[in-house]
């Protein structure tokens, strides 16, 4: 970080100077409400007081010690360093590619720098140990293949043509980590020279190339965190589009802190996104009991998008977590976890924030579903697929499976087919919680969303019961978005453990009020959370406007004496 005067306003200009960044970034900072610029002069330019550069100085959200060396003596990056360093890798795009779609360009070169690094890693590794060229070349003691003709240097080393040569490379490297990495690459051009000048390809090169990504310099962890931020970052960028592809990770902190997977428990997730659940139980584990019973954990995922799924397996990837079994395709169509018998595979835990109200799903098939996941159901309405998906994930559950799933409120009282699905879910017993979120979680909406917890083995003193938790209040505000603070998930997930009222919070709702309320689950039916008014005493108000009515008397009498006095 350049230094600066602390006494006086600062442009954008020279702002991103400071911090060597692009405008834009700190545009987007100003979107997600971490910083307010002051507006000054008939063209409203930005204008950042000292504690706006303060801020970003020591906000970790964003970056922290921007003075310090990018590496240390060893050319290492902290996280802070690697998330600064990924997101200029973005800047050099900006403004060339849409920000919806830019961030799967980043993250494969990423990703291919990333297996270069560590191929070159390991093959130094076994050729300093053993002194065999051919050993240290075999397969077996490489994570990733990369052939010669793949390796970084290679495309660094390329003048003209960037574009093809990496099309060419991306081939190739899927060819040699078939299946592993099919469809990684599938949605990447880069030959498109109206997108990606030559010129633009070598500057993005050239940045990556500044760093080596291998193991020794950048750990999963650590890569997969910045990884996690790159995404959250692309998601405020792209907004509406952001919603998509991530979900706040404080919602699926929320949710795991109440399924509270356990070592080799499988985990699924029907929408899976960027993978964001499946990481996040295995952070939980991994806090909770060490990261040998957090890699025990079996994670699968299922998603349709094509770009949305190569960020789902990379974010896999670089984290470690290779065995995670990631599938392409649309769930209610052609779910691809199945038995040999074809049935439907089940989980321990299930967990996902679908696509809210899809117009256009397989209703038709839904209709006589071979999957078995309308059998003693009412079948989902043909223009909207909120209860295909809750159909399935019911389906996916084993015997003793727990489920959270994101919805919008409209699941909780919605009519028609729906209300007779609620009900009939509601007097299997399955629903165990519905938790009321605060508005503006998530990106590209600003209605509040609402968690639903699923138990196929209840206890006892739950069974006939819903927890419902009304949490709209809790939070952190922000400009665009808003976010759940630490406490207010200890609040949520203390008030599910310990299954009691909670005056204008919490309240155990049983199956008779329920009926009696014809199965709908609106939040409002059952707290109240409004701020209770204030009691007005009329009387004494009323003497109060009297005596002051009195008072304006005697001063507007003395007033008119003054002004005869003054002979006005």
């Amino acid at each position: 970080m350049k230094k600066t005067s602390t006494n006086k306003l600062l442009s954008i200009s020279e702002v991103s100077q400071i911090f060597s960044i692009h405008q834009d970034t700190l545009r987007n900072w100003e979107k997600r409400g971490l910083i307010t610029p002051l507006r000054v002069g008939p063209r409203q330019d930005r204008k950042y007081k000292p504690e706006d550069i303060e801020r970003i100085a020591n906000d970790k959200s964003i970056v922290k010690d921007l003075g310090i060396p990018l590496t240390d003596d060893e050319g290492k990056m902290n996280l802070t360093q690697l998330k600064q360093f990924l997101w200029r890798s973005a800047d050099i795009l900006r403004g060339k590619i849409d920000s919806s779609d830019y961030k799967k360009y980043i993250f494969g070169l990423l990703f291919y720098k990333r297996i270069s690094d560590m191929w070159d890693e390991e093959y130094n590794k076994f050729l300093e140990e053993y002194h065999d060229e051919e050993l240290a070349k075999a397969d077996h003691n490489h994570r990733f293949q990369v052939p010669k003709d793949c390796r970084w240097e290679i495309v660094q080393n390329q003048a003209e043509g960037i574009g093809q040569k990496l099309n060419e490379i991306f081939d190739k490297l899927t060819n040699a980590n078939t299946p592993k990495l099919d469809k990684i690459f599938d949605d990447l051009d880069f030959a498109n020279k109206d997108k990606f000048p030559n010129e633009t390809l070598q500057k993005l090169i050239n940045h990556f190339s500044q760093h080596n990504f291998g193991d020794t310099y950048i750990s999963s962890d650590l890569l997969g965190d910045a990884y996690e931020y790159l995404i959250e970052q692309f998601a405020a960028d792209a907004g509406k589009k952001g919603g998509e592809f991530y979900t706040p990770r404080e919602v699926e902190r929320v949710i795991m802190n109440i399924l509270k997977p356990h070592a080799k428990d499988h985990i699924y997730d029907m929408a899976v996104g960027s993978g964001g659940f499946l990481l996040e139980a295995y952070h939980y584990l991994k806090n909770k009991e060490g990261e040998k019973k957090a890699r025990s954990l079996y994670l699968y995922g299922q998603e349709i998008n094509i770009s949305t799924y190569a960020i789902a397996k990379i974010n896999m990837f670089l984290h470690g977590l290779d065995s995670a079994d990631i599938q392409r395709g649309d769930t209610l169509a052609d779910p691809k976890f199945l038995n040999i018998d074809g049935s439907l595979k089940t989980f321990d835990i299930c967990c996902v924030n679908f696509p809210y109200s899809i117009k256009e799903y397989p209703y038709e098939a839904f209709k006589t579903d071979k999957y078995g996941r309308i059998d003693g159901y009412d079948t989902p309405p043909k223009k909207n697929a909120d209860y295909a998906f809750m159909l399935h994930l019911v389906k996916s559950m084993n015997e003793n499976g727990k489920a959270g799933v994101v919805v919008p409120h409209g699941v909780l009282f919605r009519g028609g087919s729906e209300a007779r699905i609620r009900e009939q879910m509601i007097k299997n017993d399955l629903i165990e919680a519905i938790i009321a979120l605060p508005a503006k979680l998530f990106y590209g909406t600003g209605i509040p969303a609402a968690v639903m917890i699923f138990n196929k083995n209840k206890p006892e003193n739950r069974k006939d019961k819903i927890l419902i938790i009304d949490a709209e209040q809790d939070y952190e505000e922000g400009k665009n978005q808003n976010r759940l603070r630490k406490k207010d998930i200890d609040n949520i997930v203390s008030a599910f453990e310990n299954y009691q009222d909670i005056d204008k919070y919490a309240r155990i709702v049983d199956i008779k009020e329920l009926e009696e309320n014809e199965f709908n689950l609106n939040v409002r039916r059952y707290i109240e959370n409004s701020e209770e008014e204030e009691i007005v005493d009329v009387k004494a108000v009323w003497a109060e406007i009297k005596e002051l009515e009195k008072q304006r008397d005697s001063i507007d009498g003395r007033v008119e004496e003054y002004l005869k006095e003054l002979k006005y």
